[in-house]
């Protein structure tokens, strides 16, 4: 008789073109340009065909504009959970006082709840930024998991290559100076586990690479793809397995971008792996999910802090961390 498969999750950080204008310090973001009405049913008809319910991680600016509504209503009657992403998505949000994070978290609840109908109990910062304020905040505010952490040494890597392939001010720079996190970042748990500092909040994090730390999310293995396909889903593969073998129950994550390309002429060049065609990309990302689908049992971040919940309040012994290095606890 066939073992469970071990639960592994799957989520979809919904950031719009205007948040990554907004990112790279490109003008025009203010009119919120937006391709939620291309990306979300394309996203949700792949979703259905096979039969996965995921994590959407909304930005509160989208769900307060009129034309989003109808959009952001359909992935809420699909099944899937819908996610707080902040009202405003700026990746320096791990540096703003305790006033304003609680702003934009609380202002995102409650157009996503008007847009959608769910209040949301999961939060992912932008950027992966994370601070004692924030997770301090979520706590109070009720929230039953956050996912921004992303255990990795590339942080400083991803934020150079970035910087490179922008025009951005020296004040800009100065603003983003944390964005994707220190190299210190790959010293924090791969497994879920609850922060010291926050009354016991539990984090989900990104999964990365055991032992190397690199990341695995499929715009990575997308990007990767532009080298060799066969080397991506290699990695991909053996990432995975990897991961099975350190009891290491994954949380991987989509963006936009993985469904658009270049034949939907919405500009954003500057991302890696952006002069694919859709079509190309959702060949790709079918092969990856269906090679996740096939190790593990696939859930919501929601269902997945549920089954965690429930094997840490069992355990005498919880990982907890502080200044971003794990320890162990009684």
């Amino acid at each position: 008789m066939k073992s469970e498969k071990t639960i592994a999750s799957l989520s979809l950080d919904l950031d719009n073109k205007w948040s990554y204008l907004k990112t790279h310090g490109d003008p025009g973001w203010e009119r919120f340009p937006s391709y939620l009405d291309t990306v979300v049913p394309r996203v949700l008809t792949f979703l259905a065909q096979r039969k996965l319910k995921i994590t959407f991680f909304v930005v509160g600016q989208d769900a307060a504009l009129d034309k989003n509504r109808a959009t952001l209503g359909e992935i809420a009657a699909a099944g899937h959970e819908i996610a707080n992403h902040s009202f405003s998505h700026e990746p320096w949000f791990n540096l703003d006082a305790e006033e304003k994070i609680e702003h934009e978290i609380v202002s995102a609840e409650d157009q996503i709840v008007r847009a959608t109908g769910q209040r949301p109990v999961g939060f992912r910062s932008p950027g992966y930024s994370v601070s004692d304020t924030m997770l301090g905040v979520l706590q109070r505010l009720g929230y039953l998991y956050d996912a921004s952490s992303l255990p990795t040494y590339f942080g400083p890597l991803a934020r150079l290559y970035y910087f490179q392939h922008s025009d951005l001010t020296a004040d800009q720079l100065k603003q983003r100076a944390s964005l994707f996190g220190p190299a210190r970042n790959g010293l924090r748990p791969l497994k879920p586990y609850r922060w010291s500092g926050a009354n016991g909040l539990l984090e989900i994090p990104v999964t990365t690479l055991p032992i190397v730390r690199s990341p695995i999310h499929i715009s990575y293995i997308l990007y990767l793809s532009t080298f060799s396909w066969a080397l991506a889903l290699g990695y991909f593969q053996t990432a995975l397995a990897l991961c099975r073998k350190a009891g290491v129950s994954p949380s991987l994550l989509l963006h936009p971008l993985d469904f658009l390309g270049e034949d939907d002429n919405i500009g954003l060049d500057f991302f890696p792996a952006m002069g694919l065609a859709w079509e190309h990309k959702l060949r790709f990302v079918s092969q990856l999910l269906k090679i996740y689908c096939e190790m593990f049992r696939v859930v919501s971040l929601k269902e997945h802090a549920f089954s965690v919940t429930e094997v840490l309040s069992g355990n005498a012994e919880e990982y907890c961390v502080t200044d971003s290095v794990a320890s162990l606890t009684k």
